[in-house]
Formats: C-alpha cells, structure tokens, sequence
C-alpha cells in the first residue's frame, strides 16, 4: 500500500519521540491504533454494505460460473480432438498392418 521501509520508520520514530516527548509517546501510540482500528472497522463496513446492495457475491458467483464453463468447453473441444485422431488412426492402421503382414508372406514363400 504505503512504500514505507525500515528507515523511513526510525525517522517517523524519532521525530515523534522529540515532539511528543517520552514520557506521552505510549499513550499517543496507544490512541493513535485505536483510531487506525475504527477506521479499518468502519470502511470494512461500508464496503461490505456496498457490496451487499450492489449483489457483488452474485456477481462473482457468475464469472466464476461463466469461467468454469469456458474451461469445460476448451476440455471437451481437446477430448473430442483426441478421440477423433485415434480414431483415425485406428482405421488406417489395420490397413497398413495387413498389406505388411502380406507382403511378409509373400517374401516367405518366395525364398522356399
């Protein structure tokens, strides 16, 4: 979200320290996550409300479901695919295999 790093956070921490003073740093920082708190409480709220009224689950129900559908139609079109090509090969390869066998015999007899 924020590109904070470590440095950053000493020098945040330091600056509050001379400003605030020690002795009320634990006290600041102690309110100070309690307002962060309410604030993360109160915008999760409103976006679960919003989404409510919008009828977001609905919504990505859907598009999961139009996703899903899409994925069997592309596994279905492979399958058909599939069998379709041993399929062919399965005809033509009797074929082959008895003009080989044949042609195995007729060599055989041939050489008597």
């Amino acid at each position: 979200m924020f590109d904070i790093g470590f440095p950053e956070l000493v020098l945040i921490a330091v600056v509050a320290l001379l400003v605030i003073g020690p002795e009320r740093l634990p006290e600041a920082l102690r309110t100070l996550g309690l307002w962060l708190g309410r604030m993360r409480r109160s915008f999760t709220a409103v976006k679960a409300e919003i989404e409510k009224e919008i009828g977001m689950d609905d919504v990505r129900r859907q598009l999961h479901n139009e996703a899903i559908m899409e994925e069997m139609k592309r596994i279905e079109g492979e399958v058909r695919g599939t069998a379709e090509n041993e399929g062919n090969e399965a005809q033509t390869a009797p074929a082959e295999s008895s003009t080989s066998t044949g042609t195995s015999a007729t060599a055989g007899d041939g050489g008597r």
